[in-house]
């Protein structure tokens, strides 16, 4: 179905109010279970999420914005605070997507009433539609917990980066049958205590296949195979604003030497008195 988007001239900013459009929901998403694949980006701004939303399916306010926006080693020192004011942002600037806010680390582990308290003010201070949180079996408990009291939670196997320590590394996993029969019990436990969706980050392709048969919920792949039910991304990573990325990463553009380019462009003309010009200033009348 095509979507019209107007434009906003009353600051002459492209504003995507929907003619009309209706925000998908959790229930529809837990419906693309084999059939269309699902498209889901990650977005930490409210521009990004107007430029993507009539794209996706789903826009992921991802933990890695601590990477990506404030230049962090990790995810691990992302804090509450931070996730709240991004997926507010998100959720500002989109009016399709169904949009998930990922839980930071610290906030969940300690107990099921501890994740809810995160949770629900991450429901209610971005007006998301869920969350995300990483963990199998162990965190089955807290994903039920959340789900029976009205709180969607997407789950996230495989590689897990708030456990990059643990686990030794960022490669990929499930290579060995030991890893193999964790993350398929991982996926069971995640879907049995009611994740209504899982993403699968950073494993071998015959076992997200395998995940995939497994699981009644929509796997959303991440390094892992076409044959799942949708695919992420992390946006600057897709459009190439950095040097070095993971393997499973493909670049649909080259904006950072773009951007490099047009500030060059830029600074050239500043030195050289070229900008601004006669279109760029303002001019005595007569």
């Amino acid at each position: 179905m095509s979507t019209t988007f107007t434009l906003d001239t009353s600051t002459s900013r492209a504003h995507p109010t929907p003619a009309p459009m209706k925000r998908m929901t959790v229930p529809q998403i837990q419906a693309r279970k084999g059939k269309e694949p699902i498209v889901m980006l990650t977005a930490y701004t409210a521009r990004m999420a107007q430029l993507l939303d009539r794209h996706c399916d789903m826009l992921l306010v991802g933990d890695s914005l601590g990477q990506v926006i404030y230049g962090l080693p990790s995810t691990l020192p992302v804090t509450l605070d931070m996730m709240c004011a991004h997926g507010a942002a998100v959720v500002r600037g989109s009016y399709h997507s169904v949009v998930i806010v990922d839980m930071p680390f610290g906030t969940y582990e300690a107990s099921p009433e501890q994740a809810f308290r995160s949770a629900a003010r991450v429901m209610a201070e971005t007006g998301a539609a869920g969350v995300k949180l990483e963990g199998g079996e162990a965190m089955a408990p807290t994903v039920a917990f959340l789900q029976e009291r009205g709180i969607p939670v997407v789950g996230h196997i495989g590689l897990t980066p708030q456990a990059v320590n643990a686990l030794g590394g960022y490669g990929a996993r499930g290579r060995s049958n030991a890893e193999h029969s964790k993350i398929i019990a991982d996926a069971r436990a995640m879907a049995d205590a009611g994740a209504f969706s899982i993403v699968v980050e950073g494993v071998v392709e015959p076992l997200a296949v395998a995940v995939t048969a497994e699981v009644s919920c929509p796997v959303i792949g991440i390094g892992a195979s076409a044959r799942c039910d949708g695919q992420v991304l992390v946006i600057d990573d897709m459009l190439g604003m950095f040097e070095r990325t993971a393997r499973f990463v493909k670049r649909y553009d080259d904006l950072a030497s773009r951007i490099d380019a047009a500030a060059g462009a830029y600074a050239e003309e500043v030195r050289a008195r070229a900008f601004p010009g006669i279109d760029q200033t303002y001019q005595p009348k007569g």
